[in-house]
């Protein structure tokens, strides 16, 4: 476990919280851009790095500031050009993170939370329970990582990470403030300069943090739908007894109709076998659709051990786009990417810390939350 060390980390402060810890320590408000750019545009995490900062005050911040990343354990690259990460926290557990190429688009996955809470019926990460909600260094962390890796550095403007999609482990509304402080990052030019567009936040439908979100931010929205009514819903994502269809795409409608400029829904729907692939599911996904301007990408359900779902096949996959097709929408099917190293989704459950801890060794387990780690949706996402 990563130890703290009673420094502030600047590696997950804002442009603003930037601002008013220089005033704190009684420097000037313009520091932060400084800052800013050097931990973000050119991946520096040493103060004695930084050439057009005083000694003094150079000085001043190795005394009460630092910038730390989570920890890197692992780095897999696919035959495809899909890499991962799994990345130790500070609570102790290991999240993974998934960067997509697809022609000039690159996304990268990145996980809110250590484990889930919502336990959906068809997702292994869920199936751990929740362990810790990721600090904002953590979860930008895993940008900064990923940044860093592909030598972009200084940042140019075609850069290897084009879209960011908050689509890995955990519920990013249930960690609602270090979520959006990562994604202001992301999306400030001292950041990473990543369009509004292009950071994509996807939720299982907490319907107060939706409006919440509408009040702070204009991301793009994602909603994992899984089920077009509500008794299904019920069983596939349990948080929908609380806030069912009706309710969780009203919120929808009124977060996307905030953002004007012809945005829409991304509607991500996880295929299962028997399930929710039939005719009569896609035209009830129809009609429950018919008034919200939205994108549907069809995720094939990715087996993984004592789930009790299967895969549809390739003909029901393809029937249940073209009876979407022909009632108007825009419908993508996810292609899989990165499955020889785990990465694809349906694949990515994390790492933990053996209990006995007599080893800094982890063990992987090879499953994942294929509602909310969608790291092969980079090629189907804008």
């Amino acid at each position: 476990m990563t130890q703290s060390t009673g420094k502030t980390n600047l590696l997950g402060l804002t442009q603003e919280e930037l601002e008013q810890f220089f005033e704190q320590i009684g420097e000037k408000r313009f520091r932060a851009g400084q800052i800013m750019k050097w931990i973000h545009h050119f991946g520096v995490d040493d103060f004695d790095a930084m050439t057009n900062i005083g000694k003094a005050l150079r000085e001043k911040l190795k005394a009460s500031a630092e910038i730390r990343g989570p920890e890197v354990v692992s780095e897999d690259i696919s035959s495809d050009g899909t890499r991962k990460w799994v990345v130790r926290v500070a609570s102790g557990s290991c999240v993974e993170t998934v960067y997509i190429p697809q022609g000039s688009r690159g996304t990268l996955c990145v996980s809110s939370q250590a484990g889930c809470a919502l336990d959906c019926s068809f997702c292994s990460t869920g199936k751990q329970g929740f362990n810790s909600d990721l600090t904002a260094a953590e979860i930008i962390g895993q940008v900064w990582i990923a940044n860093k890796s592909f030598g972009t550095i200084p940042a140019k403007i075609d850069r290897a990470i084009t879209n960011v999609v908050m689509m890995g482990m955990g519920e990013p509304l249930l960690n609602f403030d270090n979520v959006v402080a990562a994604m202001k990052i992301m999306m400030d030019d001292l950041g990473y300069g990543i369009s509004k567009r292009k950071v994509t936040l996807s939720t299982s439908g907490v319907v107060p943090m939706i409006d919440k979100l509408a009040e702070v931010i204009d991301v793009s929205l994602a909603l994992s739908l899984h089920a077009p009514n509500d008794e299904l819903r019920n069983k596939l994502v349990p948080i929908n007894k609380k806030y069912p269809l009706e309710m969780l795409l009203a919120a929808c409608k009124r977060y996307i109709s905030r953002l004007g400029e012809k945005r829409v829904l991304t509607i991500e729907y996880t295929l299962l076998k028997d399930v929710n692939d039939t005719p009569q599911h896609a035209d009830e996904m129809i009609a429950l659709l018919k008034d919200v301007p939205c994108k549907i990408n069809l995720i094939p359900f990715n087996p993984f051990p004592h789930s009790g779902y299967e895969r549809p096949s390739n003909n029901a996959i393809r029937r249940f786009q073209d009876l979407l097709h022909k009632a108007g929408h825009n419908v993508t099917v996810r292609t899989t990417r990165g499955e020889d190293i785990d990465a694809a989704c349906g694949q990515l459950v994390g790492q933990v810390m053996d209990r006995t801890r007599r080893s800094e060794r982890y063990i992987a387990v090879r499953q994942l939350n294929s509602e909310t780690d969608a790291a092969s949706s980079a090629a189907n996402r804008t």
